[in-house]
């Protein structure tokens, strides 16, 4: 870009959630003039399903080409609130998970050695990359792309650098012939987003071209702030609080850092009065966006001849049929669900026992059975119709760090990590399409499990404390703002 031309230095300030950890992640990475502030380059994107940290990655990865665009002889300081990401690129920690390091060392690449250097900031000095990553995971949640036509987050952080001045918090440095300079940190905005809501504090007018508070009407693109993009995929489905991106509560942090469920501290207006605080999408405060959920009814398939001897059997094995003793439950879970009257749709599991249990109910209820592949039970690889007994005797080690890691898998078979991305993507396509009704997901252990943790937010090893038997219903709800609600839990009441 000309307009960086001879530019010695530039700042990156770059962030990255995900709304489940594993779940639907974006980044969110800006470029900004050391001395002015201005934001000279934006970037953000919906990556699907992804951890917090490979989103952070992703977002370094934005900011640093984004800025090698536009000076690649510049030297670079990249700010992040990734105490990971930061020690890992300087070098001080060791690069351990495989998803991290082929991020790392491309990241090492962008720039030649030594022209970049990390510091770790605080996560309130973060909130332009933060809200541009929450901007991209917004819009894979309504399946569209992120656009920097309609992106605020330059004018929010000029909003908030506004305000830091007003009330005497801004980041001021050095002495320049033009008076105090603020470096560009998160509370630097675009150029003309700074103008507006100075005139905004000093006059209390509006500038031309905003809106009554100071703030560009919705769809106003900031001027002078070069953008760029990349396709959003997917939908995500998991709420956010506004202006914070969701991350891993487990990604190292200093004790000075702001805990990530912590609320954010009330911001200022335009003119250094208290503005009204966020408030939090979560609990009974949450802002009313609820309008008509879409409902999940959770049904087991019934049993097969393995089910009454606990004997693993998932995706990875001989696929059973359903017993007889599976086939009665299934006519007397499909006689409830006739007399309730309120399951609209049916998606399977593409395992037998799953379909002729929907299939059941389908006939029932006179609906029709899709199937979506999401929802099909773990891969127990090597341990497919054995008994804990036997896999302990057989597998001892990988038994146990199955037991203690869910990133660890049986032995050739499939993580409860992965599984969780699987349903995770697979719940997010279902309540976009079926928002407002409410659908039966006939499906396995695992999947119901791992559906019910993500909506309460519990731990992966919350796993192993749910009870599900064959053929019981369990509930929940999603609604429009994120959040989730669990109805219902082993319900067999149908089956007595």
């Amino acid at each position: 870009m000309s307009g960086a031309a001879g530019v010695r230095e530039l700042i990156v300030e770059a962030d990255g959630g995900s709304r489940g950890n594993p779940g639907p992640a974006g980044y969110g990475a800006v470029v900004l003039d050391p001395v002015t502030g201005e934001a000279l380059a934006e970037a953000a994107e919906y990556i699907g399903v992804a951890t917090n940290n490979v989103a952070e990655y992703k977002g370094l990865l934005a900011g640093l080409r984004a800025a090698r665009e536009l000076a690649p002889d510049a030297s670079v300081r990249v700010r992040m609130d990734s105490k990971l990401v930061v020690e890992q690129m300087s070098g001080r920690w060791k690069i351990k998970h495989p998803d991290m390091k082929p991020l790392a060392a491309e990241a090492a690449r962008i720039y030649p050695p030594g022209q970049v250097t990390y510091e770790w900031i605080p996560r309130e000095r973060n909130k332009h990359a933060d809200r541009l990553a929450n901007e991209a995971m917004d819009a894979g949640r309504q399946g569209r792309q992120w656009q920097p036509s309609t992106s605020r987050a330059a004018l929010d952080a000029g909003a908030a650098r506004v305000a830091g001045e007003a009330t005497g918090t801004g980041r001021v440095t050095g002495d320049t012939e033009g008076g105090p300079r603020v470096v560009g940190d998160a509370a630097a905005g675009a150029a003309r987003a700074r103008a507006a809501l100075a005139a905004t504090a000093s006059t209390g007018t509006p500038a031309p071209g905003t809106a009554s508070t100071g703030m560009p009407a919705t769809g106003t693109a900031p001027t002078g702030t070069a953008a760029t993009s990349a396709a959003a995929t997917g939908a995500a489905a998991a709420g956010h609080r506004p202006g914070t991106a969701d991350r891993a509560l487990d990604a190292p942090r200093p004790a000075d850092a702001p805990r990530p469920d912590a609320t954010a501290p009330a911001p200022t207006g335009g003119d250094g009065s208290a503005a009204t605080p966020a408030t939090p999408s979560r609990g009974w405060a949450a802002p009313a966006d609820l309008g008509a959920p879409a409902t999940f009814v959770l049904l087991r398939h019934g049993e097969t001849a393995l089910t009454p001897e606990k004997r693993f059997s998932g995706s990875g094995g001989s696929d059973p049929e359903l017993s007889a003793a599976g086939r009665r439950q299934a006519d007397a879970v499909a006689a409830a669900l006739a007399a309730r009257g309120t399951v609209q749709e049916i998606v399977s599991s593409p395992l037998l026992r799953c379909r002729q249990t929907a299939l059941t109910v389908a006939e029932r209820l006179g609906l029709d059975v899709r199937i979506d592949d999401g929802l099909r039970e773990a891969d127990f690889g090597a341990w497919e119709g054995l008994t804990f007994a036997e896999v302990q005797e057989r597998y001892p080690d990988d038994l146990n760090a199955w037991l203690a890691s869910p990133k660890a898998a049986p032995t050739g078979g499939e993580s409860f990590a992965a599984v969780s991305r699987r349903v995770a993507a697979a719940r997010d396509r279902l309540t976009e399409r079926h928002a407002g009704r409410t659908v039966l997901l006939v499906t396995h252990v695992t999947p119901i499990k791992t559906l019910v943790r993500l909506a309460l937010g519990a731990p992966p090893e919350a796993l192993f404390r749910m009870e599900l038997s064959a053929a019981s219903l369990s509930a929940v709800a999603y609604y429009r703002d994120g959040n989730a609600s669990v109805r219902l839990l082993n319900d067999t009441s149908h089956l007595r």
